[in-house]
């Protein structure tokens, strides 16, 4: 490929103000070319801000710009592109709450507690790609790293959402008794502040994010937001990801779906999440079928919340963080367990759900269960 025209190309296509412009994903086949033409974008956009705002992708080999839909590109046939999706968090509405005192509905319902005396996922890092998270809320401060925030890089991960705090507190809360606890609380927090105050966030920073958490050693990603069409690009992230030891989390969506779930729960590297409630019975906003790999609590959960107060949410986002959170119990004492492995001991140690048409394949998280299932397959 020749670098220079491409370059020519990209310059005039984010230069000028099309209508018809989108968000686009543009893949490079060959390793080569790929970091060839890195360098080059690297050197040129110092001259030509436009090119300023192009994303580099080097985990998939791509990158992400505005471009028209129209105009030929130069030689082809060694890039392809893809429209780089938009993709929303998973939650229902909010309402504000104080937590109850004690422990969490959901942390107890899964036996978190019990398994506290053996693991408190102690040195486990989960990256969160969420809204980012509240640095100053007093139930998160022991339990945070610095992060990043992928939508301005010269500024700490703050959370202008309140949905990355709330999946943040179940996972990692570490105050009680005044506050509240979550499943793994010595657990470390990485927050990837992806998604923007709305809770909207494009495929590309999905990757972003993926890629900072592979670069860091993250030992598991919480995936609490999705979308109904099929990345390939994302799946090369999730992909890379899995193959570099990450488990990944992901929710399934909220749309009541039998049959379908959102991507990229969809994909089998990651765990993929339906949410239940406090009857153990799966949640009627939850997506549910085969695709699901596992049920966990998610229907009016109370979690932490902006400016260091706490909100009631329903999601599987929600039913997501309880799984993470477990998965950081199950590394801290299994440190080796590899994704495939700990996909399997979560499906070999569940609850059964309780009504006459739940699957019988698939149940609700038991943190003992896996924890004793963890320990037969270690002896």
């Amino acid at each position: 490929m020749d670098s220079t025209a491409f370059l020519r190309w990209l310059h005039m296509a984010t230069a000028e103000h099309h209508g018809n412009a989108k968000q686009r994903i543009i893949h490079f086949k060959d390793p080569a070319e790929y970091q060839q033409f890195a360098l080059a974008l690297s050197e040129s956009a110092k001259s030509n801000p436009s090119l300023g705002i192009v994303k580099q992708m080097p985990l998939i080999q791509a990158i992400s710009c505005r471009i028209p839909d129209a105009g030929p590109l130069p030689d082809c046939s060694s890039i392809w592109i893809e429209e780089d999706c938009p993709v929303s968090v998973h939650s229902t509405v909010k309402k504000n709450a104080q937590p109850a005192g004690g422990i969490p509905w959901g942390v107890q319902q899964v036996k978190a507690p019990s398994a506290w005396s053996r693991t408190t996922g102690h040195r486990i890092k989960v990256g969160v790609i969420d809204t980012g998270v509240d640095f100053n809320h007093p139930d998160l401060r022991n339990s945070l790293t610095r992060g990043i925030n992928l939508l301005n890089r010269s500024e700490l991960p703050h959370d202008d959402n309140g949905h990355g705090t709330h999946i943040a507190g179940t996972i990692a809360a570490a105050n009680q008794p005044k506050g509240m606890i979550g499943v793994a609380p010595r657990a470390t927090i990485c927050p990837v502040k992806a998604f923007d105050q709305n809770g909207s966030a494009y495929v590309s920073d999905i990757i972003l994010g993926i890629d900072w958490c592979v670069r860091n050693r993250i030992h598991i990603i919480n995936m609490s937001f999705g979308m109904k069409s099929r990345s390939k690009s994302l799946l090369n992230a999730v992909t890379s990801a899995y193959n570099a030891g990450v488990i990944i989390v992901a929710s399934s969506g909220n749309d009541s779906r039998r049959k379908a779930i959102d991507y990229p729960a969809r994909y089998p590297q990651t765990i993929s999440v339906g949410a239940t409630n406090k009857l153990r019975r799966i949640a009627l906003f939850s997506n549910r079928g085969s695709h699901i790999d596992i049920y966990a609590p998610g229907d009016k959960i109370i979690s932490a919340w902006l400016k260091g107060k706490y909100n009631e949410m329903s999601g599987t986002s929600m039913a997501t963080s309880h799984v993470s959170g477990a998965v950081a119990l199950l590394l801290a004492k299994y440190p080796g367990l590899t994704p495939y492995e700990i996909k399997s001991i979560l499906k070999r140690s569940m609850q059964p759900l309780k009504g006459s048409k739940t699957p019988r394949l698939v149940g609700e998280l038991d943190i003992m269960k896996m924890m004793r299932a963890a320990d037969n397959e270690a002896r």
